[in-house]
């Protein structure tokens, strides 16, 4: 699991945004995707959202995200499952994932599939900053080495 990294330039992350603009949101708290939405999308993303796992796979039918934001525990399908199933699938394998779980989750021991882990419970903008920071320059960095 990454984790916090230093700041990228925003030449950096203005290209990645010109790559790909889309954000799957995933949480079944209505306060978490209405603070992480808002976040993302006053930098720059369209944002698309989902209450479980279930219901992100099937947006994923429609949309193309270059990030993806999801709560770990969650009716339906858990943020675990759904990460499974990312990475099984080609075309979202390579998509960053930001983890978003309350403290006392435990899930840092087990998870190790997802490119940054924030917490709930504590000032989630300043955390979100940090991840993008480090989630977004490691896609560009990425992106650049296999032009």
């Amino acid at each position: 699991m990454v984790q916090a990294g230093g700041r990228v330039p925003s030449a950096s992350l203005s290209h990645f945004l010109s790559m790909s603009t889309v954000a799957l949101v995933v949480d079944d708290s209505m306060l978490m995707r209405y603070t992480i939405c808002r976040f993302l999308e006053e930098r720059g993303f369209t944002v698309e959202s989902a209450t479980n796992g279930a219901e992100a796979l099937e947006l994923l039918a429609r949309v193309q995200p270059g990030l993806i934001v999801t709560d770990m525990q969650m009716p339906k399908m858990s943020g675990s499952e759904l990460i499974t199933e990312l990475k099984r699938r080609p075309e979202t394998a390579k998509v960053p994932v930001i983890i978003v779980a309350g403290r006392a989750s435990g899930f840092e021991e087990s998870e190790k599939r997802a490119d940054f882990a924030i917490y709930k419970d504590i000032d989630i903008e300043g955390q979100l900053a940090k991840a993008l920071d480090a989630v977004l320059g490691n896609a560009t960095q990425a992106h650049n080495a296999g032009e």
